[in-house]
């Protein structure tokens, strides 16, 4: 099943396209940094991305770069709600070079975020680091995770993000597995 919204605003213009098709996803954000790391995503997540965005890049990527967390957030949301099977819960560490990062996410149906990360650098090229924090604050917040990020290591700057956006895949993938449990795995019977 593929799952697509349009968000337009003053700010962006949005398509994406969300699938678990094992196919090559096609990333054009206009953030260059942001594309690496929504391939990563993608790529370790098993999620196919197909993402078209005209953003106002020349004031900067702030608007870009959250409006593309609120749609990926609004699509995961429709495809936990159409799955009748779920681990829910994943957690990963991953560590790249110096650096190590830990993600647990819960499909509960209750937002929140909690981020402790403190990087290196205010830049990756022209990316400000700040915007990590927006983009899953934005995704987290419209999908309905609580999700934890935690920063234990740090060091080079893209290798911190980086590994931050695979653990999340990486924990995001472990909570969307089907289990053996057919139906919510909760004990009140729904995720809301």
């Amino acid at each position: 099943m593929i799952y697509q919204k349009e968000r337009s605003t003053k700010e962006t213009n949005i398509n994406i396209k969300l699938s678990f098709n094992d196919e090559e996803s096609h990333i054009n954000s206009g953030v260059g940094f942001l594309d690496h790391m929504l391939t990563l995503f993608s790529f370790h997540s098993g999620i196919t991305l197909d993402i078209k965005v005209e953003g106002d890049t020349y004031v900067d990527d702030h608007h870009t770069v959250e409006d593309i967390g609120i749609v990926i957030g609004q699509l995961l949301l429709e495809a936990i709600k159409s799955k009748t099977s779920f681990t829910r819960y994943g957690s990963f560490y991953i560590p790249m070079d110096e650096t190590l990062a830990r993600v647990v996410t819960d499909i509960s149906g209750r937002p929140y975020l909690f981020f402790n990360a403190t990087f290196s650098k205010e830049k990756v090229g022209t990316f400000d680091t700040e915007l990590v924090e927006e983009f899953f604050r934005a995704l987290v917040i419209n999908a309905r995770l609580t999700t934890h990020i935690d920063l234990i290591r740090g060091g080079n700057t893209h290798h911190e993000i980086e590994a931050i956006f695979k653990a999340f895949a990486r924990s995001l993938k472990i909570a969307l597995s089907s289990n053996d449990y057919d139906g919510v795995p909760s004990s009140k019977g729904v995720i809301e």
